[in-house]
């Protein structure tokens, strides 16, 4: 991997773990905005940017004829688990909604399967798979049984990485080779429309905190426009498998900043958690080369 490549990997990372933070401050229930208007809003300024991307660079125009398949994609990408990340981050942490994010991968690898993908019978992957899921079920039932995390919101979350898993293996079976920005483009474009009658029923009747607002641009600027921008040049250079291993910096990086600057606490479910998804995540994640 080259030095540039390295850098816009870490950003890549950052950008993708910071929004889980972002999350919770835009959605507090006492002075943010409801989950469904942040939703809309960071999509909408998430398309803002990525949408004249894709028109520079002449891949939007080959793109929307897929809008059928786009439309799928946005669903189970954004449509749904960003409602439900918002609605759950309401009553759990930025940093544990970050580490359930974290089980795409071992989701990813069970859905290839179904596809017909033989090489997830590899017994390194098989591990992973078995150890990923060890962590999950931990990680819920400790945070469950011990009253530190809302079962409920643990589910939503765990849904949300289900949908993502599906969205993308769908996207790359439906339009092989096509601009990774310009369908999220039109996908973000697509899910602000979905999500526009909340300005008119959902705005708040209280004021909001200048933090929220805040949150939320830069959750629409950064962690939606320009972080989607940086993955996929990225992964254009270093290819889709190195690329996903993004996953594993974004969870540390939710964890992190959710620990230090929302002074969110360190439960005993994280600390056991965290390591078993991780590296479960990652071996389900491997293929071998032969």
């Amino acid at each position: 991997m080259s030095r540039r490549n390295l850098i816009l990997f870490i950003l890549a990372g950052f950008l993708w773990g910071i929004p889980y933070l972002f999350i919770r401050v835009a959605v507090d229930s006492d002075n943010g905005f409801s989950p469904a208007l942040v939703v809309f809003g960071r999509v909408f300024i998430g398309a803002l940017i990525l949408i004249p991307i894709s028109i520079y660079d002449k891949t939007f125009f080959t793109a929307i004829k897929g809008w059928k398949y786009i439309a799928v994609y946005a669903l189970f990408e954004m449509v749904g688990p960003w409602i439900l990340i918002g609605t759950a981050e309401q009553k759990i942490s930025s940093g544990l909604a970050g580490l359930l994010v974290s089980s795409v991968p071992i989701f990813s690898t069970l859905i290839a399967s179904a596809y017909g993908d033989k090489t997830v019978w590899q017994p390194r992957r098989l591990i992973g798979i078995v150890v990923g899921f060890i962590g999950v079920f931990s990680l819920v039932g400790i945070e469950s049984f011990t009253g530190s995390s809302d079962l409920i919101s643990i589910l939503m979350t765990l849904a949300a990485s289900l949908g993502y898993a599906f969205a993308v293996i769908y996207i790359t079976r439906k339009m092989p080779g096509v601009s990774g920005v310009a369908i999220n483009g039109i996908a973000m474009a697509m899910t602000a429309v979905f999500y526009s009658p909340a300005l008119f029923f959902l705005w708040p009747d209280r004021a909001v905190s200048a933090n929220a607002i805040y949150s939320l641009i830069a959750l629409g600027v950064f962690s939606t426009g320009i972080a989607f921008a940086v993955f996929f040049t990225v992964m254009n250079d270093i290819g889709p498998t190195r690329a996903s291993l993004v996953t594993y910096m974004n969870t540390a990086f939710a964890v992190v900043l959710g620990v230090l600057i929302l002074n969110e606490p360190l439960t005993i479910g994280i600390i056991v958690g965290l390591p078993l998804v991780l590296i479960g995540s990652y071996l389900a994640s491997r293929k071998s080369k032969v």
